[in-house]
C-alpha cells in the first residue's frame, strides 16, 4: 500500500477516535405523574421528532431524592412534577438549570414559570369548594377566608396539612393576607373540620356525598376523573358542586403541574425540543381532554365536564414561584393551628 494512502488512513481513524461521541436520540424524563397521564404525548413527540423519551414514573419526593442522590452521574434530563411547591424544592436543592427558551418564555404566562427560568408550567388545575347540592347553597359561599367562619363549624372537609397541595393554598394566604391572618385562618379551619383530615382529594368528596361534612376542598380535575367513571366514584361527585372562591376579589387559587431541565442533563437540546412539545397546541389539547386540566394557553378547548363547571374562571395572578416560597412558613403555621 503506498506510503501517503496509508498515513491518510492512520489519520482518518485517529480523527473517528478523537471525534466527540454524537448524542442519541433519546431523553430521559424523570416524572411524578403517572405513566398513563403521560405516556400517550410522549409517544407523540417520538413519532414527530425520532427522540426516544425513556420514562421513569415515581413520587414526586421519591424522584428529588432520587436526582439528588444520583448527582452528577444521573441520567435524567428532565424532571417533571406536580405542584410549584415541588419544582420551588427542585431549585432549592440547585438540581435545574436556567434555559433562556424563546419559545417557552412566550408560551407560559410569566407567573407561570420560574423568575429565573429554571422550570415552566405544562398544565393548570384550581384548588376549589366543593359543597353539598342538598345541603348548601352556591349564594352562602364566597372566598377561601371565609371558610374560617364559625357557619361552617362541623361542617368541613380537607385532608392532611402534609399534603403539598393544602401546604401552596396557605402558602397563596400567606402572601396574600401575611402570615398572621394565615395563621388565623388555618385555626378557623380546624375549628370547623367535621373530623380530622385523613384521605385524599376524591375523599373528601365522598365525605360530603354520604354527609360527613356538607363542603371540601379539593383539586379540580380530580372531580374530572370521579365524573368520567362509572360506579361510586361517579355517584358521589355527581351529588356535590364546584365553587370558585375569591371571584369578586383576587380570584381562586391555582397551581400547576410542571417541569425544568436537570442541571447536568446529557441531552439538553432534546430536553428543550420536548419542553416546546408539551406547551404545544396539541400537547396542551391532550392534557385538557384527557386529564380534565387548564391549558396554559388561551384559546384552547377544555373538556365539557370541565366546561359545565364555568370556564373561564378568575384565576388568581399570584406567580406560582410565592407557593414554594413561603412553603416552609405554611409548614409551621399547619403546625401551630393543630391542622394534623
Amino acid at each position: 500500500m503506498n506510503h501517503w494512502i496509508r498515513l491518510l488512513i492512520s489519520a482518518f481513524v485517529l480523527t473517528l477516535l478523537s471525534a466527540p461521541t454524537l448524542a442519541a436520540e433519546e431523553v430521559n424524563l424523570y416524572s411524578a405523574r403517572k405513566e398513563a397521564l403521560i405516556k400517550p404525548l410522549l409517544d407523540r413527540f417520538t413519532q414527530q421528532t425520532g427522540i426516544k423519551v425513556n420514562l421513569i414514573t415515581g413520587k414526586a419526593k421519591t424522584l428529588l431524592k432520587r436526582v439528588q442522590s444520583e448527582g452528577h452521574n444521573t441520567p435524567a434530563d428532565i424532571l417533571l412534577t406536580t405542584d410549584a411547591g415541588n419544582l420551588h424544592a427542585a431549585t432549592a436543592a440547585h438540581l435545574l438549570q436556567p434555559v433562556d427558551n424563546v419559545t417557552l418564555n412566550a408560551v407560559v404566562p410569566q407567573n407561570l414559570h420560574d423568575p429565573e427560568d429554571r422550570w415552566y408550567a405544562l398544565s393548570i388545575r384550581s384548588r376549589v369548594i366543593v359543597y353539598s347540592k342538598e345541603r348548601v347553597k352556591a349564594s352562602e359561599l364566597s372566598t377561601y377566608e371565609d371558610l374560617a367562619n364559625p357557619k361552617w363549624k362541623g361542617r368541613i372537609c380537607v385532608r392532611s396539612s402534609s399534603n403539598i397541595y393544602n401546604q401552596s393554598l396557605l402558602a397563596s394566604l400567606i402572601s396574600h393576607n401575611g402570615a398572621k391572618q394565615a395563621e388565623n385562618w388555618a385555626k378557623g379551619i380546624v375549628a370547623n373540620m367535621a373530623q380530622p383530615p385523613k384521605g385524599n382529594d376524591r375523599s373528601q368528596v365522598k365525605a360530603v356525598a354520604v354527609g360527613i361534612c356538607d363542603i371540601a376542598i379539593i383539586n379540580t380535575y380530580y372531580m374530572g376523573v370521579m365524573l368520567q367513571k362509572d360506579g361510586p366514584q361517579k355517584k358521589a361527585a355527581s351529588q356535590v358542586s364546584i365553587f370558585f372562591p375569591n371571584q369578586d376579589g383576587r380570584g381562586a387559587h391555582i397551581n400547576i403541574s410542571g417541569a425544568g431541565i436537570i442541571k447536568d442533563a446529557k441531552h439538553k437540546e432534546n430536553a428543550i425540543r420536548l419542553l416546546e412539545f408539551l406547551v404545544s397546541d396539541e400537547a396542551q389539547q391532550w392534557y385538557a381532554q384527557a386529564n380534565h386540566e387548564y391549558p396554559i394557553k388561551s384559546g384552547i378547548p377544555v373538556s365539557d365536564i370541565v366546561n359545565a363547571w364555568g370556564y373561564p374562571f378568575k384565576q388568581d395572578t399570584l406567580n406560582v414561584a410565592e407557593l414554594g416560597k413561603y412553603n416552609a412558613d405554611a409548614v409551621k403555621i399547619f403546625d401551630r393551628a393543630g391542622w394534623k
